[in-house]
């Protein structure tokens, strides 16, 4: 609970349903959910009357829980209500935050993070929702943003003290803008001829200095029993935010974003490279796009995906990349990158970059754009907080720091299509092979298999070792490409005559097309939409 009394007073009466104590901490809550029988409450007066019933909460082991408390921007909170969301991509929570001088915020889930948001009055009128775009620039409540997502939503379930009543009958849609101030706002349509309007910035939940968070808030010691739809193997969802998870036995892919009962959608995929960092591992980085915020935290290796770039035309060079999904408790989601021309970090940001001609500005630095181009999954392993969707393709764009900035990166990537797109940008930084290794506490003996920048030339025996490694890239490289090519498929000649086979390795030189060297993607994966 929040350590200074809240000038509020609380009222406290019986459920009309089952007669269990139903609390109210602030005197402008006339709503809330017993946390017994489930029934939606509204506060008539001194009295209390039923005006329907919630769904029972998904259960996702969120470190954060109902009386959970904490300080924004000095200011003493207590978390009193959730409400959670479903919509294409799977669900997400909007914690209810009291604080003691009796404003109200939500803290909600953001692609992989966190944002702390306000509801505001709109001044002026509201866009219709049917003439949003992704990627579309607009005015709002005198302001300039730019469109990320636009979906269809419906509140499953509510839980606790809310400040209005929950619409639990009826979808809606709800739209997520941002801007260069690094702010994320949200148009939620439930009444379309009222929207709500909010306006948040990200938080880390160290940030908010919060006690009374659930345990075993490593969200990594309570799991969610599943069944592999493909083979049967019995496998445990451990983080809260996981939409899909790859079976460790047959490398089926299943999608668990509706929850763990029922049928369990999966696709079946061909087995990929291992990768160099194995899954589980845990290494110590500085990961922040906040200015002087070079703090080393651990983060763990959660998932794994080999990607490509897909190819125009015949002519068309391709490059390859290995993405690794770090996970830190407090901090959320990063991505380690082993692109061909080096490795680099990247995390999802709120806002996005000022339009600078052909580039970009973001956080006063001027980044000039690298390379247009589509790409795509081809291979994945562990658990992911996105839906993964066979074949699914991503539009992307690289940009890279100017001047004595040329270290860092941004990624604008948009992913769907038709009504139900989103466009996510990511920042981050290259890395060192060297502080790769030394991050993961990696043998030595495996760093020449890390190297992308050079190729080794000298002929002693430490350059053979090096030139054994680097090959062993190449061929992995080799490997993917084929995977990546639509219009070849080498499995069936592997299978019938073996991988070292000269026929399948004519199939392997005949589909590839070669690799350009400063592809790929700087940023992450996107989960797609509001406050999620």
């Amino acid at each position: 609970m929040a350590t200074e009394a809240s000038p509020q007073r609380g009222y406290r009466a019986a459920c009309p349903n089952c007669g269990a104590p139903v609390e109210f901490r602030s005197a402008a809550s006339a709503f809330a959910v017993c946390s017994f029988c489930r029934s939606s409450i509204v506060r008539d007066g001194e009295a209390l009357r039923r005006i329907g019933q919630s769904a029972e909460l998904f259960d996702d082991h969120s470190p954060l829980q109902l009386g959970a408390a904490g300080r924004h921007q000095g200011a003493p909170f207590t978390l009193v209500g959730r409400l959670q969301y479903r919509y294409a991509e799977g669900t997400w929570n909007e914690w209810h935050a009291l604080f003691d001088n009796g404003r109200s915020g939500w803290l909600s889930e953001d692609n992989g993070r966190y944002v702390f948001a306000f509801d505001a009055p709109l001044d002026g009128a509201a866009p219709a929702a049917e003439t949003l775009r992704v990627g579309q620039s607009l005015r709002v409540a005198g302001m300039a943003w730019s469109v990320a997502s636009v979906a269809a939503a419906k509140l499953i379930a509510a839980q606790g003290e809310l400040p209005f009543k929950p619409n639990l009958e009826r979808g809606f849609v709800v739209a997520d803008l941002r801007n260069t101030r690094d702010e994320v706002a949200t148009l939620d349509y439930g009444d379309p001829a009222v929207p709500k309007w909010s306006v948040g910035r990200s938080v880390a939940i160290s940030e908010l200095a919060m006690t009374g968070l659930a345990e075993a808030s490593e969200k990594t010691l309570k799991a969610r029993g599943v069944e592999c739809p493909s083979c049967g193997t019995a496998l445990e969802v451990k983080l809260s935010t996981t939409q899909a998870i790859v079976c460790f036995n047959c490398h089926a892919v299943v999608d668990v974003s509706q929850g763990v009962g029922g049928d369990l959608k999966h696709y079946a995929q061909d087995n990929g490279s291992e990768p160099l960092i194995p899954l589980g591992s845990t290494g110590t980085l500085a990961l922040s796009s906040k200015p002087g915020d070079k703090k080393a935290l651990p983060w763990q290796v959660v998932g794994y995906a080999e990607r490509c770039e897909i190819a125009s035309g015949d002519d068309d060079e391709q490059s390859f990349w290995r993405e690794y999904l770090l996970y830190h408790r407090s901090e959320g989601f990063a991505f380690l990158v082993d692109a061909e021309d080096g490795w680099s970090w990247s995390a999802p940001i709120t806002g996005v970059p000022e339009r600078a001609g052909d580039g970009v500005k973001y956080q006063g630095v001027l980044y000039r754009k690298l390379y247009d181009y589509a790409g795509k999954a081809t291979y994945v392993l562990g658990e992911f907080y996105w839906k993964l969707e066979r074949d699914a393709k991503t539009f992307n764009t690289d940009y890279m720091g100017t001047g004595a900035f040329g270290t860092r990166r941004l990624n604008r990537e948009q992913t769907g299509h038709g009504s139900d797109q989103e466009v996510i940008w990511s920042a981050g930084e290259t890395l060192s092979a060297d502080a790769v290794l030394k991050a993961f506490k990696l043998a030595p003996e495996k760093s020449a298999s890390f190297k992308r920048d050079a190729l080794p030339t000298s002929g002693n025996a430490s350059s053979l070792l090096a030139k054994a490694f680097f090959w062993v890239f190449v061929v992995v490289i080799l490997l993917m490409l084929f995977r990546c090519d639509d219009s070849r498929d080498c499995s069936q000649v592997r299978a019938t005559y073996g991988e070292a086979s000269a026929e399948y390795q004519n199939c392997v030189r005949s589909s590839s097309s070669g690799g350009r060297t400063g592809g790929g993607s700087f940023g992450g994966w996107s989960s797609g939409g509001s406050h999620k």
